[in-house]
């Protein structure tokens, strides 16, 4: 078992290395043909953020995993706020200037309520699959029209700007591209299988394992990504990485059972874990626009988010 858990890492870094290429290439490919840069950020940058997600939602819809790819979905949305944004800020607040976040925000408090509403009869149905999907390039146009009427002197803007690659030959950036999407699914195969067997061993539900070890994996590259943005004081496109990957993983991580392995799901994950989420969700929205108008998650409030991690982690295992 030992052994199967190296193998898992291994997928699992790979899988990320595999994502971090994927939208270095498009990022480069996309600004070489003349896309703007924020459409590039709001785009092709959130949609490579949950990459890792979508290709292990889809690996394990394939094999018959329906509450894998589920929990995967739900869990690392909880993993994202709670984890992820709770240890950024905890080490430095998290301050929200940028007008574009205040108008994503309700896009994902309206896609976490459907995911929840869609779940709450314990089935996950083609037709909400394709909903689900249509939903997710409405949001793609949508966040490209956002990119084009943004506001002079938001934040975002510069911040992202400054993270797109440039100078990059567009053969170099082809060739990555071509990596990362030949990479992805393969390691995202061998890492979920490995999960599996994991699972097996420990006696661990395909929901539980979707929403811990892959999720948490999966979130990874957001934590780091997360961190690196606020130590550059770039907390705007810290938060936006955060938002985006969330509203792209209900959208298309979420559709990936639905449109390949429709049918019944875990009771927890429609009683349980999609209440999470979105409780979750609401707590973020919270904290970023609380009532003193200071506009910024602090410690405090990143205390309380990492705590609802470790207790829900708790509620999971207990």
């Amino acid at each position: 078992m030992i052994l199967e858990a190296g193998y898992f890492l291994v997928w699992l870094v790979i899988l990320s290395w595999a994502a971090d290429r994927f939208v270095f290439g498009a990022s480069a490919l996309a600004k070489n043909i003349g896309v703007s840069p924020m459409i590039i950020g709001l785009t092709i940058v959130a949609m490579g953020s949950s990459a890792p997600e979508i290709m292990v939602a889809a690996t394990a819809s394939l094999n018959g995993s329906t509450d894998t790819a589920v929990g995967n979905a739900l869990g690392s949305n909880i993993t994202n706020i709670a984890l992820v944004l709770g240890i950024t800020a905890l080490l430095k607040p998290l301050t929200v200037a940028s007008s574009t976040l205040k108008k994503e925000m309700p896009i994902l408090l309206l896609v976490s309520a459907l995911a929840v509403y869609f779940l709450s009869d314990q089935t996950l149905g083609k037709t909400e699959g394709i909903i689900l999907i249509i939903l997710f390039f409405s949001v793609i146009g949508g966040l490209t029209w956002m990119s084009l009427h943004m506001e002079k002197g938001d934040p975002l803007k510069s911040e992202t700007e400054d993270e797109i690659p440039s100078g990059v030959p567009t053969s170099k950036a082809i060739l990555w591209l071509i990596v990362g999407i030949i990479v992805l699914p393969l390691s995202a195969h061998f890492m979920v299988n490995s999960a599996e067997i994991i699972a097996r061993h420990f006696g661990m539900s395909e929901l539980v394992i979707g929403l811990t070890i892959i999720a948490i994996g999966t979130s990874l590259p957001e934590l780091a990504a997360c961190i690196a943005g606020v130590l550059k004081n770039e907390d705007d496109l810290a938060l936006g990485n955060i938002i985006g990957s969330n509203i792209f993983n209900i959208l298309a991580v979420l559709a990936m059972p639905g449109l390949i392995a429709p049918g019944e799901i875990d009771i927890n994950a429609a009683n349980r874990d999609g209440y999470v989420m979105l409780g979750l969700t609401v707590l973020l929205i919270v904290f970023c626009f609380n009532f003193r108008g200071t506009r910024r998650i602090n410690r405090y409030e990143a205390f309380c988010l990492f705590s609802c991690f470790i207790g829900y982690q708790f509620l999971l295992f207990a």
